[in-house]
C-alpha cells in the first residue's frame, strides 16, 4: 500500500504546485486538478512513482537526475497522450515551446523534471516515506476505492464533455 500513498501524496503535491504556478502567472484557470472530487494531479503521482522506482537502479546523483528526468518525461508523455487520445481533452500544451513533441513534452519541462528528480529523491521522499509508513493499513482499501471511483467518474465526465471545465469546483 505504500505505493498507493506515494501516488496520492505526490498527486496532491502536484496539485499544489500547479495551483501555485497558475496563481504566479495569473492564469484564469486556477484549480489545475485532473479529478472531479479529489484535489489531485495524477501525472505528478505517476511521475514521482516512476522516479522512485528507477532511482534505486542507479547510484550517482547524475544518473538519478537523468533517469528521473526520463521517467517523469515518459509519465508526462503517456498521461498527455491518454488525456488527448482516449478522453479528448488537454491539460497542457507545449506546442509553442522549442523541441515540443506534439505539445505533450518539451525539453524545457524535461529539464525541470530532471532537477525535481534530485529534490524528490534526496530531500522530499525520505520524510514522505516516513509519513506514508505511519498511515494505518486499514485506510488503504477505502483510499483505493475512493481514488478509483474518482478516476472512473472523472474519465467518463471528461470523455463525455471533451472539456476540462467539467472539473471546476469554483464559480467562474
Amino acid at each position: 500500500m505504500r505505493w498507493l500513498w506515494y501516488f496520492i501524496i505526490y498527486s496532491f503535491a502536484g496539485f499544489l504546485l500547479e495551483v501555485a504556478f497558475a496563481r504566479a502567472i495569473r492564469h484564469p484557470k486556477r484549480d489545475r486538478k485532473c479529478l472531479i472530487f479529489l484535489p489531485l494531479c495524477p501525472v505528478y503521482g505517476l511521475g514521482a512513482c516512476l522516479i522512485l522506482a528507477v532511482s534505486p537502479l542507479v547510484k550517482s546523483p547524475l544518473w538519478v537526475a537523468l533517469a528521473g528526468g526520463l521517467a517523469a518525461t515518459g509519465a508526462e508523455l503517456a498521461m498527455g497522450a491518454f488525456y488527448r487520445f482516449a478522453l479528448g481533452v488537454e491539460f497542457w500544451d507545449y506546442a509553442g515551446l522549442p523541441g515540443s513533441l506534439g505539445g505533450l513534452v518539451c525539453p524545457v519541462f524535461s529539464l525541470c523534471w530532471t532537477a525535481l528528480s534530485l529534490i524528490l529523491v534526496y530531500a522530499v521522499h525520505p520524510p514522505v516515506a516516513a509519513l506514508a509508513a505511519r498511515i494505518p493499513p486499514w485506510l488503504g482499501p477505502p483510499a483505493l476505492i475512493l481514488l478509483g471511483s474518482d478516476v472512473l467518474v472523472s474519465c467518463a465526465a471528461l470523455r463525455r464533455t471533451g472539456s476540462t471545465d467539467v472539473l471546476r469546483w469554483y464559480a467562474p
